[in-house]
């Protein structure tokens, strides 16, 4: 809006308010001293064109845009733990600390299955694989290893996805038990990272809420069940005991998985490898089904040879096949898919 206001424009009209029988030119005593103020104006109508974008949710940023988020009840996520699952060879302790990867995990339930919080919040957490090492002697024990992730840790909720929620919350109002307050819910629960709600699935007063997990992946059982307890807990189903309100039979169970396997042919970029290439449609296609994932129900064939042609290493491909096939790719409403085979050569 203050884009004009610039320093020279600033100070011209401050020059244009001198007689002209004063001298005005640079260097003069009169130019010298509207110089600096000018100068301060000008970085002042920068500010005020700062803190007016920042009065508007889709260009505010940073705690402004929390405070604007607060005014519809709207909370910025903040970091969360992992909780993975260990194996050990002796039954473990709660308290109990082991380390990989620069990372410390605690068991929280005990146990040769136990259950192991990561001491960092983030999606950090979500990744280590492989053999832990005790943070102390823990005598008789001779195998630890982490493995499945129960509930995934999420990292403090960005900009965008802040500003998403907020629209999601104005145009899908959450109120009386309507899909929006079901969606609402799930999200409440820390490691959800989307949700479907069908109401009446099973007949009257009955409501299914499908999820998935933080990574777009299917949830454990361990996180539907945190939503369960949440939003309708058994064996109070119907209670009223949860958020859902009395009267309302919800189910939560996780999304399935459907596999999207590609084959092509490629025409590589001078100096690039199929290694290369491998890897970068391996990521593109990550990418691409993690953002239709409860958004579309139909994996795009003519989608998924724009990937391969925006890939740094390639330059053409041909005889793409998407799941042994030339065309899209159909989902159930309960289906989220998950890269399988890449085929290139």
């Amino acid at each position: 809006m203050f884009e004009n206001q610039s320093y020279e424009a600033v100070l011209q009209r401050m020059l244009g308010r001198v007689p002209d029988s004063i001298d005005k030119r640079e260097g003069s005593i009169i130019y010298d001293a509207l110089a600096p103020a000018a100068a301060e104006l000008a970085q002042a109508y920068i500010e005020l064109d700062r803190v007016l974008r920042l009065g508007y949710v889709s260009t505010s940023e940073g705690e402004y845009l929390e405070r604007r988020a607060e005014e519809q009840n709207i909370v910025k996520r903040q970091a969360t733990k992992a909780i993975r699952e260990g194996t050990f060879n002796i039954a473990v302790k709660a308290g109990e600390r082991f380390y990989i990867d620069g990372l410390h995990y605690k068991v929280i339930e005990a146990g040769i299955k136990a259950k192991l919080e990561c001491e960092t919040a983030g999606a950090i957490g979500n990744g280590p694989l492989g053999a832990l090492l005790p943070v102390q002697n823990i005598p008789g024990l001779t195998t630890a290893v982490i493995g499945t992730i129960l509930v995934p840790g999420t990292d403090t909720e960005t900009n965008a996805s802040l500003k998403e929620r907020y629209k999601q919350k104005i145009t899908r109002p959450a109120t009386s038990g309507n899909k929006g307050h079901y969606l609402q819910w799930a999200g409440d629960v820390p490691g959800v990272g989307g949700a479907k709600v069908f109401p009446l699935w099973d007949g009257p007063k009955t409501v299914k809420v499908v999820i998935v997990d933080a990574t777009y992946a299917p949830a454990s059982q361990e996180l539907v069940d945190k939503v369960q307890q949440y939003i309708d807990p058994l064996p109070e189903q119907g209670k009223g005991a949860g958020m859902a309100p009395i009267g309302a039979h919800v189910t939560v169970e996780s999304a399935t998985e459907k596999t999207i396997d590609l084959s092509a042919a490629l025409t590589l970029a001078p100096g690039r490898t199929l290694a290369e290439a491998q890897q970068e449609a391996e990521q593109s296609l990550d990418d691409y089904l993690k953002t239709i994932a409860f958004k579309d129900t139909v994996v795009r064939y003519a989608q998924i040879g724009a990937l391969l042609l925006n890939l740094p290493s390639v330059i053409d491909h041909s005889n793409l096949t998407v799941n042994g096939g030339t065309g899209n790719v159909a989902l159930l409403e309960t289906e989220i898919p998950k890269r399988g085979t890449v085929s290139l050569n």
